[in-house]
C-alpha cells in the first residue's frame, strides 16, 4: 500500500459511484469475491477458517480487507469488489454466514486499491509477517485467564480451538521464566518444555533445568520432573488416604498404566477416555 492509501474516507459503496485509491468502503459480504490475482494459491484450512470465524464472531473484523474493483470486459465496474488481502477473513464471514450468525449481506468495512498490484501487494502480505512464538501465545493465553478470567471454552470459543488445546497451552503458559526464555532461545524444544511441565513446581522446574543439557530426551526431564513424587502404595499415602489429600488441595499424578489396570481397559487412549469419564485423570 502506497502512503496514499492511508488517508482513507469512508463512504458507503453504491453501484452509482466508484471509490478512490484508499477510499474505506463498506461492501455486503456476498459482494466480495476471491481474487484470481492471489498469490495464496493453497486454500486456507478449515481449522484456519474456523479460527477466523472464532475471532471476528468475539471481535468483529480487526483488520479491513484490501480490495480492488471488479470491473467487466469494457472496464465499467460490475459493482462487486475483488480481495486482495483477507481472503481468510472473508472466508470466516462466509463461514458464519453459513451458519445463520450473520446475514448474507452483512457489511463488511474494507479499503480499496486502485494504483497498486493486486499479485504483488497479495504476496507482499502473506511474505513480509512474521508468525508469533509458541511461546508468546502460551503465554497470552495464561493472561486472558489470569485478567479476564476467561476459562478454557472461553478461550477456545474466542479463537476456534478447543478445550483442550487451550488447556494444554495454558499450562505451558505457566512455566519458571527461565523455561520460557530457554524456548524462546531456541536452547529448549517443546517436547522438553512440555516435559518440564508435567509439574507446576517452578522451583523443581529450575533445579531440572540446571542439571539437564541441551540434549536431555523430554522422558529423561519428565522422570526427574516427578522422581520426588510419593507412590501411591507408600505408606504415608496410606496414612493420610489419597481423597483426604487430594479434598485438601493436594495434586496427584496419574500413571495411565496403572489407570488402565483399575478401569479395565487395553490402551492408553482407552484409559485417558474411561479416567476423565470417571475423574481418575485431569483432562488436557
Amino acid at each position: 500500500m502506497t502512503a496514499q492509501s492511508i488517508q482513507t474516507v469512508a463512504i458507503e459503496a453504491t453501484e452509482a459511484t466508484t471509490p478512490p485509491h484508499g477510499a474505506e468502503i463498506t461492501v455486503p459480504l456476498n459482494r466480495l469475491k476471491a481474487s484470481p490475482k492471489n498469490a495464496r494459491k493453497t486454500p486456507h484450512s478449515p481449522a484456519i477458517i474456523e479460527a477466523f470465524a472464532a475471532s471476528i464472531k468475539a471481535k468483529g473484523v480487526l483488520q479491513p480487507p484490501v480490495v480492488e474493483i471488479e470491473r467487466d470486459g469494457e472496464g465499467a465496474p460490475t459493482g462487486n469488489y475483488l480481495v486482495s488481502i483477507g481472503e481468510g477473513r472473508r472466508q470466516g464471514l462466509r463461514l458464519l454466514a453459513k451458519r445463520k450468525a450473520i446475514k448474507r449481506t452483512h457489511p463488511v468495512r474494507v479499503i480499496v486499491d486502485a494504483e497498486n498490484d493486486p499479485h504483488e501487494i497479495s504476496l507482499d502480505e502473506n511474505i513480509t509477517r512474521e508468525a508469533m512464538h509458541p511461546a508468546d501465545q502460551f503465554e497470552a493465553f495464561r493472561r486472558l485467564a489470569e485478567e479476564k478470567g476467561y476459562g478454557p471454552e472461553e478461550i477456545g470459543a474466542r479463537f476456534g480451538v478447543s478445550a483442550h488445546v487451550v488447556r494444554q497451552r495454558l499450562r505451558l503458559g505457566a512455566a519458571a521464566p527461565e523455561l520460557m526464555a530457554a524456548y524462546r532461545a531456541g536452547t529448549l524444544a517443546l517436547d522438553q518444555l512440555t516435559a518440564f511441565c508435567v509439574s507446576e513446581d517452578r522451583d523443581r522446574q529450575r533445579q531440572v533445568l540446571e542439571q539437564i543439557g541441551p540434549h536431555t530426551p523430554a522422558y529423561v526431564i519428565r522422570r526427574a520432573m516427578t522422581e520426588a513424587k510419593v507412590r501411591v502404595d507408600d505408606r504415608r499415602v496410606r496414612f493420610v488416604g489419597v481423597e483426604a489429600y487430594e479434598a485438601e488441595g493436594g495434586g496427584v499424578l496419574r500413571d495411565l498404566e496403572k489407570v488402565c489396570s483399575k478401569l479395565r481397559v487395553r490402551t492408553r487412549i482407552e484409559a485417558v477416555a474411561s479416567g476423565v469419564r470417571q475423574g481418575l485423570v485431569e483432562p488436557g
